[in-house]
């Protein structure tokens, strides 16, 4: 199994309602591709901006092309991050699963 991970940051104003945007744009679109085992999105508030760490689990790397397209480190993005985001990775980082345990479940 492979892991994806991708950070981006907004205003903490804005927390709440990028991350349903999130929902309805990434998450979706990595869940409707073959291949795709789930996600996850992580977030913290620190300084008035919120941190938004995501994570998808995929079959492998090839499945990912399916989501990302030819160039799978490349960072996918939809027509309103503009709107939200204050920074972002331009880059995704994809990692191995060499050991899983126990996952908590929110």
């Amino acid at each position: 199994m492979i892991v994806r991970t991708w950070r981006g940051f907004t205003k903490s104003d804005d927390a709440e309602t990028y991350l349903e945007y999130l929902s309805r744009t990434g998450v979706a679109g990595f869940r409707a591709t073959p291949g795709n085992r789930g996600a996850a999105i992580y977030r913290r508030i620190v300084d008035g901006r919120a941190e938004f760490v995501v994570v998808s689990f995929w079959d492998s790397e090839d499945v990912i092309h399916g989501f990302a397209g030819e160039d799978i480190g490349r960072a996918v993005f939809y027509p309103e991050d503009e709107r939200f985001l204050v920074e972002r990775d331009m880059h995704v980082d994809h990692y191995e699963v060499v050991l899983e345990e126990g996952a908590a479940r929110a």
